[in-house]
Parts: C-alpha cells; sequence; structure tokens
C-alpha cells in the first residue's frame, strides 16, 4: 500500500486506440500506449496521503488519533475529517485529534462534522494513551494544550493489557456559569458550552433533539445534557454533542451536569456520572473539576487519501 508521499502511477492510454484493436481481450494501458506512440508507455505521478491513526474511546465517545512528531493539523480539512469519522462509508468516530509532540502535546480537536472543538475530557484521555502507545509519553503525567486552554492527563494503563487499556484522570479546569435560556436547569462553561437539563422521561428522542435545538441556539451553539439525579452521588445522562449529535458519553459534559447539579443542591462534590457508555467520576474543589474514568484501544487504523 502506498504510503504517504508515495507516488501513486497511472497510465496514460487512448481507449480509442485499444478498442480499434479488435481483440476481444482488453489491452493494457501500457500496450495501448506503446502502439499509439510506438514508444514506452506515458505515465504520470501523483501524490497519496496516508495516516497511522490509533482509534480509542472513553466510555464509547470514541476518537481517531494522528499522533505527529510535527504535527500539521492543516492537513485535516472538515472534508477529511468528515470522511474518516463517517459511520458507514469511513472508519467511524464522533471526532478526530491531532496530537502534535513537542515539550507539550498540543491537542487540536475536531468533531464528527469537521468543525474544530475546544476540548473533550475523553478525547484528552484518549490522545494521552495513544500518545503513550506510540512511545512519545513515558511518564504518567502529560501536559497537553488544548484550544480550551492547558490540561493535564494523569493515566495508568493496565500492567497486563499491552497498552490497550487503562484509567485516567484529567484536570478540566475552572466550570463557569452562564445565563441559562427558559426551559434548562443550568447553563456551564467547562472550556467549551453546555446547557444542562432535568430531564423528562415522557419526552421521545425526537421531542428531546428538539428542544436541545432551541437550547443550544440560545447559546449560539452548545452541547446540551439531559439529567436525571439518581441520588446525591450519583446522576445519569444522556448527551447531544455540538457537531456530533448523540453519543455515548461526554467528560465536560459530565463535569458541567455535575456543577449544575451542585449548584442546585442536588449532589455533592464527588458525583458519579451514568453515561450510556460507562460511568465517569467528576470531583469538584470549588470551581475546578477534575474528570476520571476509563479509556480503551480500539484498532490501529491506516487511512489512505488516493
Amino acid at each position: 500500500m502506498p504510503r504517504a508521499g508515495w507516488p501513486v502511477v497511472s497510465w496514460r492510454g487512448s481507449p480509442a486506440t485499444r478498442a480499434s484493436s479488435g481483440s476481444t481481450t482488453p489491452s493494457s494501458p501500457a500496450s495501448a500506449s506503446r502502439r499509439s506512440s510506438g514508444g514506452p508507455p506515458r505515465c504520470e505521478t501523483r501524490p497519496v496521503a496516508l495516516r497511522s491513526l490509533q482509534k480509542w474511546h472513553g466510555a464509547g465517545n470514541d476518537f481517531l488519533v494522528d499522533v505527529q512528531l510535527y504535527g500539521r493539523p492543516s492537513w485535516w480539512t472538515s472534508q477529511r475529517v468528515r470522511a474518516a469519522c463517517a459511520r458507514t462509508t469511513g472508519i467511524g468516530a464522533d471526532g478526530l485529534i491531532v496530537a502534535s509532540l513537542g515539550p507539550r502535546v498540543q491537542m487540536t480537536l475536531f468533531n464528527a462534522d469537521g468543525s474544530r472543538a475546544e476540548m473533550s475530557g475523553n478525547g484528552a484521555r484518549c490522545l494521552a494513551a495513544a500518545v503513550r502507545r506510540a512511545g512519545g509519553a513515558p511518564d504518567e503525567a502529560l501536559e497537553i494544550d488544548t484550544d480550551a486552554g492547558p490540561r493535564t492527563v494523569t493515566l495508568r494503563m493496565d500492567p497486563d493489557s499491552e497498552l490497550t487499556s487503562g484509567y485516567g484522570e484529567v484536570s478540566m479546569g475552572e466550570v463557569s456559569f452562564v445565563p441559562a435560556p427558559e426551559g434548562a436547569l443550568g447553563a456551564a462553561f467547562v472550556g467549551n458550552p453546555h446547557v444542562v437539563v432535568a430531564d423528562d422521561p415522557a419526552l421521545d428522542d425526537p421531542a428531546r433533539e428538539a428542544l436541545a435545538t432551541r437550547l443550544a441556539g440560545a447559546l449560539g451553539g452548545a452541547n446540551v445534557e439531559f439529567v436525571r439525579v439518581e441520588s446525591p452521588e450519583r446522576i445519569s445522562m444522556r448527551v447531544i454533542e455540538r457537531g456530533v449529535g448523540w453519543t455515548l458519553a461526554c467528560g465536560t459534559g459530565s463535569c458541567a451536569a455535575a456543577a449544575v447539579a451542585r449548584r442546585a443542591g442536588l449532589v455533592g462534590d464527588v458525583v458519579e456520572v451514568a453515561n450510556p457508555g460507562g460511568d465517569l467520576r467528576v470531583t469538584l474543589d470549588g470551581a475546578r473539576a477534575t474528570l476520571a474514568g476509563p479509556v480503551r484501544f480500539v484498532a490501529n487504523v491506516e487511512w489512505l487519501e488516493a
């Protein structure tokens, strides 16, 4: 398979020349070109791009990770991201992360629709695990720079997993509250915007989606969490993520939901957040949040753009 920068050779032959031979066996482009010109076959080369990606998920929130020594996120256009993240025609993922290695790792995050995103708590753990697997992070603690500011990921890989599973904590920074649109329990900013809604069991998903569209629009675009409080230590949540849709988990959304619920007096400082894809733990220390949860390796993927 061609590697990044390798040429692909395409032969230039005349279909008319091939058809005029009278043979019932199709002529090769090379032989057709030789007959038409009397010389060696003409060919042209064009570069192709092949990316060696890792696929990881945190509680079902899955990402493609491109680990680069000298990262060039601009290669990943919106069209390329959409193609790679497409569930049926691509690899499939909630988002794509470029991890640019250096003294600090730069995290460039794209949603599945090709738009840029500021930060992902589950994605940060996936990035740290991918960098570790690529041999670029021997220490447990990894400093990363995101569009939402610096973050620290502390990752502990299972010793018997051959770097395929682990558990990590992410310092998520401060949670700030913003005016909530009508019908919401609250709205918060965790490096990206969130609207938290007390879930109504009577609503079906189309009704939730319509409500999410209205509430997110009031903030100019946001992730929307539908939350049920099960106890002072545990909430359950479903989320519609901006630029993706329904996902199995959201790390920043779990932090926002826990912070809004605590502000309403419904939970304490340490909250287990049950996402459809698995549980995440949020620890609130004043305005600061820490997110903890699992990370799992899915596959190495060779993505060829011809």
